[in-house]
């Protein structure tokens, strides 16, 4: 703990100290023949995966036939951008800073004649265009955005740009072609081949970035592209108001289809932006990203008002069952027990099922601390946007690392309920939970694989994934197994009797089912705004970047969730039902259903998925989602229960 303290006192004084984050420092760039230890006049342009809210299976860029840069190495992806299906390539374009390019190749023209091969890359470009795929490049760390003006007349900036639009005969809506102009033949494939880059940079001059900078360099603060369909008929023409058209049938033999690839490039002073402000106009212009913080902020203040007067009520109604259970005036009413009292006896008797009960919960308790950790990390800013894959390689790094807090929470829970099986629980919690998920994503990794994604996850990544799982957290899920049943079992303060005390028939609200059905729709209500914006990032290509308020409605889930158990386990104790262990757990648990239905609803009413396949492929990463939020919410409410009862039963005095 002295050693995670230090750690964490250190990250905070770095992140006040200073602003620029590992590997995310700026870039100082200069003119051609000027270049410095301190600045490079060379600018490299990135491409990425192509994807489209159409389909979930995304392609690398090289997929479709586009130009490519072989000779030149690839960057170093992190694992989490690996998991993610990125795949970050060099380019063709060729950008030096200040230097202006009107009209360039990006290379050779591609010949495409009457056989099957150039048939099939055609007929690629026509479906990748139709379903609406679209390139998403990278220069120095930032995206190259796509800026238009929507029908409401607010300007939208995407991260990613068409690959080409199809014109459709109904022209109502407004689509790619219509966006971009003169595209209107019906039914007509148009190719996006040429690209105006406008790239915006600062320059602070010598006083702001050391006397060593010249005064024509900068660091860039924006690249925009503007992408057009141009036919190049002999010589590059990038004037030419001529659109390239797709073949809509196929090639006769003999006939032949040239397709040129250029680009231009214009660059423009900005000293009103800040390097470290550049990201502001990405994250202002994204859709539904101007939130009502009144509203949120309201929303949040109901929950926390209405946990307040849980735990108000809770705490007074305690108080005068404890002072009455308590208050012994006379013999006869020394022995009259009511209430929830009544069930001393049997209220820590062990669960059925209490190796499964265990397991679930040493793995809920590992999903709870890797959730904090990242986020707590994200909250420092060492997971921004900027840093691609960070998230996702922070949180599936401390998932393993964590192992040791699942075994010793698995330990510690069954030893409690008199379990001897030690070798059986620590194996089920090193394998079921983590099998599970494991198997969800390989069986979805075979699905990429087979259709040619970018998304499938190379065969040394998965062996370096499952040797993480085998080689770190397994053996962590045993040491840390060791110490749990290593020490004492949980004393309880009272005895259970050896024959089981007889449950009363339950009033309707009392009953188990509508009990836990119950118990989820509060949790639920504190999240569901939050996660519009989760889901959106995930599956519409927009950046998330609120962790702060994220990591508040963390704890208020938290909070709502133990509240909410404890007030139903409350019920049911008075009703004389002493069965609380599974219930506790499937109570806050139970909120996860609530989250699997909303994302039904925002896949009908949200996305425009088709396809079996993709359809397939959002459950499956759906039902992953889910599965370790109910281990979260689960364990949140069991162990918010457990020491409630613990307490409530050792203020009172049982004969």
């Amino acid at each position: 703990m002295t050693a995670i303290t230090v750690f964490y006192t250190l990250c905070v004084i770095y992140g006040a100290t200073a602003f620029y984050l590992p590997g995310l420092a700026p870039v100082n760039y200069c003119k051609a023949g000027e270049a410095t230890l301190t600045c490079k006049p060379e600018i490299k342009l990135y491409v990425n995966r192509l994807n489209t809210e159409k389909n979930v299976i995304p392609y690398e860029y090289s997929h479709f036939d586009f130009c490519t840069a072989e000779d030149e190495a690839s960057p170093v992806e992190n694992l989490g951008q690996v998991v993610f299906g990125e795949r970050i390539r060099p380019s063709p374009y060729k950008l030096d800073f200040l230097k202006d390019v009107k009209c360039a190749p990006a290379c050779k023209p591609k010949i495409y004649t009457g056989d099957e091969s150039s048939e099939e890359k055609l007929e690629l470009l026509r479906n990748a265009i139709e379903a609406n795929y679209q390139h998403h490049w990278i220069v120095d760390n930032m995206p190259v955005t796509w800026c238009y003006q929507l029908e409401d007349e607010r300007q939208y900036c995407s991260t990613g740009f068409p690959m080409g639009c199809y014109s459709k005969e109904s022209r109502s809506q407004q689509d790619t072609c219509t966006i971009h102009g003169p595209y209107n033949k019906p039914r007509t494939y148009y190719l996006f081949n040429h690209v105006n880059l406008t790239i915006t940079y600062h320059s602070g001059g010598s006083e702001e970035w050391g006397s060593s900078f010249k005064e024509n360099g900068g660091r860039i603060i924006s690249v925009k592209v503007v992408p057009r369909s141009i036919k190049h008929t002999g010589t590059v023409d990038c004037e030419s108001q001529i659109p390239l058209e797709l073949p809509s049938s196929k090639l006769h033999n003999g006939d032949t289809f040239q397709v040129q690839y250029t680009y231009s490039v214009k660059f423009v002073k900005n000293n009103t932006i800040k390097w470290s402000s550049r990201w502001d106009y990405i994250l202002e212009s994204m859709p539904h990203t101007n939130i009502q913080w009144f509203s949120i902020l309201n929303s949040l203040i109901i929950v926390l008002f209405l946990s307040g007067m849980v735990a108000m009520i809770m705490l007074r109604t305690l108080h005068k069952d404890i002072a009455r259970y308590n208050q012994i005036e006379s013999g006869e009413d020394a022995q009259e027990e009511f209430g929830w009292k009544l069930v001393h006896g049997d209220v820590f008797r062990p669960p059925r099922k209490g190796m499964l009960l265990s397991v679930l919960l040493g793995s809920g308790v590992q999903v709870f601390c890797m959730t904090l950790v990242t986020l707590a990390f994200a909250c420092l800013g060492f997971l921004s946007p900027a840093n691609r894959g960070a998230l996702m390689t922070c949180a599936m790094v401390m998932y393993v690392c964590l192992g040791a807090n699942a075994g010793y929470a698995a330990a510690r829970v069954y030893k409690s309920f008199g379990g001897e099986k030690w070798k059986s629980n620590v194996l089920l919690t090193a394998m079921l939970s983590p099998g599970i998920v494991f198997g969800l994503f390989f069986i979805m990794n075979l699905i990429f694989w087979v259709n040619g994604s970018s998304a499938a996850v190379p065969f040394s990544t998965l062996i370096a994934l499952l040797a993480l799982w085998f080689g770190v957290s397994v053996p962590l899920t045993f040491f840390g197994a060791y110490l749990g049943f290593k020490r004492r079992a949980l004393e309880h303060p009272v005895r259970t009797n050896q024959i089981p005390r007889q449950i009363p028939e339950q009033s309707f609200y009392t009953q188990p089912i509508p009990g836990v059905i119950m118990g989820g729709v509060l949790p639920f209500g504190c999240i569901f705004i939050q996660l519009f914006f989760i889901l959106n990032s995930l599956w519409s290509s927009q950046v998330y970047y609120m962790f702060g308020f994220l990591f508040l409605v963390f704890v208020i889930l938290v909070i709502t969730c133990s509240e909410t158990t404890i007030l139903l386990c409350y019920f049911h104790l008075c009703a004389e039902d002493y069965h609380w262990w599974w219930r506790s757990f499937l109570t806050s648990g139970f909120t996860a259903v609530y989250l699997l239905i909303y994302c039904i609803h925002f896949f009908i009413t949200k996305l425009d998925i088709e396809g079996a396949t993709s359809t397939f492929l959002y459950f499956g990463y759906t039902f992953i989602m889910v599965y370790l939020f109910f281990l979260l919410t689960g364990s949140i409410g069991f162990f918010a229960c457990f020491w409630f009862v613990r307490n409530i039963y050792s203020v009172v005095k049982v004969d």
